[in-house]
């Protein structure tokens, strides 16, 4: 079962993404998770996607196709897999699409998890995430247990750049120039599926668990 998860920055198709993984048995692959590996690490490829991240601005088709399609030919994906970031543009999904078709593969299933951009603003503005171990918080639905300490490691939890009001609003009319498109896309392949994103986490599942059966 070949998943891609579909909708705004801060919509929830992560935390999505990771329960699907989990119940499912196949790996939950985020281009996120990847690039903030490097930036933590130093590496030149987490040098420059930092560059367009603190901006709020995409990483370029440059830096993160091939990672991607690397990391879908090992071992674990052999019985599918959640794409979580990727692809973000037309580009990039008609050169997944191409790969896999050369493979004899396509993506089963493309949930668009739908939130209006409001609520992604509130959400995001709400977000923590420790300095030392990278661990996440929100200051409503996923409080500390003392506020601006991590409960792991006991360092300083703040704002990241990128979840602030006005990169999240930049990062928001990006999405919307450039990935929206994607949604027409998949709903052309006939793959295309969309759940209210608004409700409570649970909810959210079991509506994408009703879907993929």
């Amino acid at each position: 079962m070949k998943i891609i998860m579909l909708g705004a920055p801060g919509a929830g198709k992560g935390t999505q993404a990771k329960m699907i993984a989990e119940k499912y048995g196949i790996p939950h692959i985020s281009t996120g998770d990847i690039f903030r590996y490097n930036i933590k690490n130093g590496t030149e490829l987490g040098k420059e996607a930092k560059k367009y991240m603190d901006q709020g601005l995409l990483v370029p088709d440059e830096l993160t196709v091939k990672i991607l399609l690397d990391r879908v030919a090992q071992d674990d994906c052999k019985n599918g897999y959640v794409l979580d970031g990727f692809p973000r543009t037309i580009p990039q999904a008609e050169v997944l699409e191409e790969a896999l078709t050369k493979l004899g593969d396509r993506i089963d299933y493309a949930i668009n998890v739908e939130v209006p951009d409001e609520n992604i603003v509130k959400r995001m503005g709400g977000r923590r995430a420790c300095v030392n171990c990278g661990a996440t918080y929100h200051i409503e639905h996923v409080p500390p247990k003392k506020e601006g300490i991590c409960d792991n490691c006991g360092s300083e939890l703040i704002l990241r750049d990128d979840d602030k009001p006005e990169t999240v609003k930049n990062r928001l009319s990006v999405y919307h120039k450039q990935t929206q498109p994607l949604i027409d896309f998949y709903n052309g392949k006939g793959v295309l599926r969309t759940v209210d994103g608004t409700v409570d986490m649970k909810d959210v599942f079991n509506a994408i668990v009703a879907i993929l059966g």
